[in-house]
C-alpha cells in the first residue's frame, strides 16, 4: 500500500515553507543530533530501540528544531499547525497498519498462513528459496501496485517459510522488501509511480519506460545475488522437514481451500478497491474460514472447550485485536503461529506519530526547502545535478519520514533545473523514483520503513543490509548520469 494510503490530500498541493533567515547549519543541526542519538539507542538497545527509546528521540529532534526555529521567528503554533497537518496525512497509514495486524490475526487462526506454510516448505527448497522470494514479491506487487500489500499478504507467509527452514530472517525480508519494491516502483497501478512524472512533467508510461533503463539492470543484480546467498544457505543443513509439516497437519487443518482468502485480496487490490476495504475484507473472510476449517482452535482461543456462538466470537475477536498463540508439538512452529493482532501494531503507530513531530517542526522552521535548495546549489554539472537530487530525497526521507515529501519536495524544487540543463523531464521522475521510493523502507523512523518492519517482523537495522535492490538503486541512476548512459535531452523528444 504505499502512499495513495498514506495521504489524505493531493501531495502535489503541498506548499513549499520556505525561511530565508534560516542558515544551512541551522537546519542540519537538528538532523545530526537526532542521528547521533539514533544511534546511541541502536548501540544501548539493539532492536528494541524502537520499541520506545527511538520514539522520545523523534520527539527529542523535533524539540531541537523548534528552539532552532523560535531563534528565527517561527511562532509556536505555526509548528504546532504542521506537526498536526503531517500527523493527519498518516492517518490511512495507520488504519492500514491496525487491518494488518487483524488480517494476521484472522490468517493465522482460520490456517490461511500455516497452509501457505505448508506448501511453501514443500515447494520452495532452501537454495532457491531467496531468489524465489524475491520474484514473487514483484509479482504480486506488479499486480496490486503496492509494496505493502505484498509485505501484509505473501511476504507474511514467506517470512513463516524461511523462519521454519532456518534462514536468517533479516535475508528473507530483504528479499520480500526487494521484491515489493521493484514492482511497486514498475507498476501503473502505483500512487509514487503516478506522482514521480506528475511532479516532474511527464507522462505515466514514459516514466516507466525510462525508468526499466535503471531499475531492471539492478533487479537481475540483485536477483544474482540472491542466488549466490541462497547456494550459501544450503551449507547450514537444512534437516527433513517431514516432522514439520506433520506438527502442522495435526494442528491445523490444511486444504488449498485456504487460499482463496488472499487470493481475493490480491484480486480486490488489482480491481482497484480501496486497500482499507480490500483488507477489512480479508481480515472479515480470514475470520469466517477460521469457524469454517479450524473450529476447534477458534473455541479453545475463545476459552472454550467446544465451538458456540460465545466462543466463536471471542475466539475471532481474539485474534484480531490481542496476542494469539497456537501450541504445536514443534517448539519452532508454537513461536512462529502466533499473532499479536491490532495491539502489536502499536509500537510502529507510534513511531509514526513521533516522526511525524520531527518532520512537522523541520518543515514548519523551512529546513527541508533550506537543506534542498542549498544542494541544489552545490552542483552545476549535469551529474551533480542528478547527485543533488538524489542526496534531497535521502535528506527528505531522513527528515521527514514520508516518501511522498521525498517526492514532492525535490520535484518542485529541481524541475526548472532539469529543464534548463536541457535535460528531459523523465530524467528527473526516474531519480526520484530511483532514490525517494526506495529508499524510505531502509530508514526505522520512516512510514515506510517502520510499516515494512511492523509486518514482517524484522526489525529494519536486519533486513537493510539485505535489501540489495533499494540499495543498488540510487547508485544505478548515478552511475547512469556519470558515464551519460540514456540520459534524455529535450531536443531529443
Amino acid at each position: 500500500m504505499e502512499s495513495q494510503d498514506i495521504k489524505t490530500q493531493d501531495p502535489k498541493d503541498e506548499q513549499l515553507i520556505e525561511n530565508k533567515e534560516l542558515s544551512i547549519l541551522e537546519a542540519l543541526t537538528p538532523i545530526f543530533l537526532l542521528i547521533l542519538i539514533l544511534a546511541y539507542n541502536v548501540y544501548a538497545f539493539g532492536d528494541s530501540a524502537t520499541s520506545g527509546p527511538n520514539q522520545f528521540a523523534l520527539i527529542l529532534g523535533g524539540a531541537i528544531a523548534a528552539i532552532v526555529g523560535f531563534r528565527n521567528k517561527v511562532s509556536y503554533g505555526a509548528m504546532m499547525e504542521e506537526i498536526a497537518k503531517n500527523i493527519k496525512s498518516t492517518a490511512g497509514a495507520i488504519l492500514i497498519l491496525l487491518l494488518v495486524g487483524a488480517l494476521s490475526g484472522t490468517w493465522l487462526l482460520s490456517g490461511v498462513i500455516p497452509t501457505m506454510i505448508y506448501y511453501g516448505l514443500q515447494l520452495l527448497h532452501p537454495a532457491i528459496f531467496l531468489p524465489a522470494c524475491l520474484i514473487i514479491c514483484a509479482v504480486i506487487s506488479i499486480a496490486t501496485g503496492s509494496s505493502w500489500t505484498t509485505s501484509a499478504t505473501v511476504g507474511i507467509a514467506l517470512i513463516g517459510i524461511g523462519s521454519t527452514i532456518g534462514m536468517p530472517l533479516g535475508m528473507v525480508a530483504g528479499a520480500v522488501v526487494s521484491g515489493a519494491y521493484f514492482g511497486d516502483k514498475l507498476s501503473p497501478l502505483s500512487d509514487t509511480t503516478n506522482l514521480a512524472p506528475a511532479m516532474a512533467g511527464t507522462d505515466l508510461f514514459t516514466h516507466i519506460r525510462y525508468m526499466t533503463l535503471t531499475t531492471v539492470p539492478t533487479m537481475i543484480i540483485t536477483f544474482i545475488i540472491f542466488i549466490f546467498l541462497g547456494l550459501a544457505q544450503t551449507t547450514s543443513g537444512i534437516g527433513d522437514n517431514s516432522a514439520t509439516l506433520q506438527a502442522i497437519k495435526e494442528t491445523f487443518t490444511i486444504t488449498p481451500w485456504l487460499f482463496l482468502v488472499p487470493a481475493i485480496v490480491i484480486l480486490l487490490i488489482i480491481k482497484k478497491t480501496e486497500p482499507l476495504i480490500a483488507l477489512l475484507i480479508g481480515t472479515l473472510l480470514g475470520g469466517v474460514f477460521a469457524l469454517i476449517f479450524q473450529p476447534e482452535l477458534v473455541a479453545k482461543i475463545g476459552g472454550s472447550n467446544e465451538l458456540t456462538f460465545i466462543s466463536g466470537y471471542k475466539g475471532v475477536m481474539n485474534s484480531i485485536t490481542v496476542e494469539t498463540a497456537i501450541e504445536t508439538k514443534n517448539e519452532m512452529l508454537s513461536e512462529l503461529f502466533s499473532s499479536k493482532g491490532m495491539y502489536g501494531m502499536l509500537s510502529t503507530i507510534w513511531l509514526i506519530l513521533c516522526a511525524m513531530v520531527f518532520g512537522g517542526v523541520m518543515e514548519a522552521i523551512g529546513a527541508l526547502t533550506r537543506i534542498t535548495d542549498s544542494l541544489l546549489k552545490l552542483f552545476h554539472t549535469t551529474f551533480g545535478l542528478f547527485a543533488s537530487t538524489v542526496a534531497s530525497c535521502l535528506a527528505l526521507n531522513l527528515t521527514a519520514s514520508d516518501q511522498y515529501l521525498a517526492i514532492v519536495v525535490p520535484g518542485k524544487m529541481f524541475a526548472k533545473a532539469y529543464r534548463d540543463k536541457g535535460l528531459a523531464p523523465e530524467n528527473l521522475s526516474r531519480t526520484l523514483e530511483d532514490s525517494g521510493t526506495v529508499t524510505s523502507a531502509l530508514i526505522p523512523w520512516n512510514t515506510c520503513g517502520a510499516y515494512q518492519s511492523g509486518v514482517l517482523g524484522v526489525s529494519t537495522w536486519s533486513y537493510l543490509p539485505y535489501a540489495f535492490f533499494n540499495i543498488i538503486s540510487p547508485f544505478m541512476t548515478l552511475i547512469f548520469a556519470a558515464f551519460q548512459i540514456k540520459i534524455k535531452q529535450l531536443n531529443s523528444k
